[in-house]
């Protein structure tokens, strides 16, 4: 399937929410006798890049992996280049993401950021809080255990008994519980785990695995991705015998 055949694809084939572990900065920028900086930097393209593709390809919600909370264990100076590249590109960004109407939300623990980050994501979240298009969920200092821990404290908060909790009920306490399950799941640079992101979302996921590096994947990569998606048989327990009959019944 080529990629020029993937807006010929039915709605279905298209993953309604995409998550993506941006990695292999670190090792691009070492290629290349670069600092590690200059990769992450570099990497911002990439971010640019898929978000365009994602919503022009009718992907619905796109989860980025930019920042997990075990990322504090990074040398400091790693660490503050990448406190300042998340302000700078919030600064950059946000007005564009707006006017294409993208709607930004940076999620994880983010009150150990510094005032002026938190002060900028604080914008970002009122200017773009009511645009209709992608949803644009940024994970920084998150964890996907913490946002489990954090859903269970928010049903306790509500006062929610034990017998009264269901999936459905803890699935809308997590901190994206409206962006839904995760489609399609992809990382790159050759990895091959999920590392702590989204544990309860990517229950059902198709995990598509790249050795391209981050800030070498552009729009093109994305879309082969969405190929591969469309190609893939989901059959949630069913049998493939099912789901060619729910098919042919269509």
């Amino acid at each position: 399937m080529d990629i020029k055949e993937l807006s010929a694809q039915p709605r279905e084939a298209i993953p309604r929410h995409v998550a993506v572990v941006m990695d292999g900065n670190g090792r691009w920028a070492k290629k290349r006798f670069l600092p590690r900086v200059a990769g992450h930097k570099k990497g911002v393209d990439s971010v640019r890049a898929v978000i365009q593709a994602a919503a022009e390809s009718g992907v619905r919600h796109l989860s980025l992996f930019a920042f997990s909370s075990e990322n504090w264990n990074r040398p400091a100076d790693e660490v503050s280049a990448l406190m300042n590249l998340f302000l700078t590109s919030l600064a950059k960004e946000t007005s564009a993401l707006h006017k294409a109407n993208v709607r930004i939300r940076m999620v994880g623990d983010l009150s150990r950021f510094p005032d002026e980050l938190q002060k900028k994501i604080a914008e970002s979240h009122k200017l773009t809080e009511n645009n209709t298009g992608l949803t644009l969920n940024i994970c920084v200092n998150y964890g996907g255990r913490w946002e489990i821990i954090e859903a269970c404290k928010a049903m306790m908060k509500k006062g929610v008994a034990s017998e009264d909790v269901t999936e459905e009920l803890f699935a809308r306490n997590l901190q994206i519980g409206d962006s839904g399950d995760v489609d399609l799941f992809i990382r790159t640079s050759s990895e091959s785990r999920i590392s702590n992101f989204l544990l309860w979302e990517l229950a059902y996921s198709e995990l598509y695995f790249t050795s391209v590096l981050w800030p070498d994947f552009g729009k093109r990569e994305f879309k082969e991705a969405l190929l591969w998606y469309a190609s893939r048989e989901r059959r949630f327990g069913k049998t493939s015998e099912q789901i060619s009959e729910k098919n042919a019944n269509k």
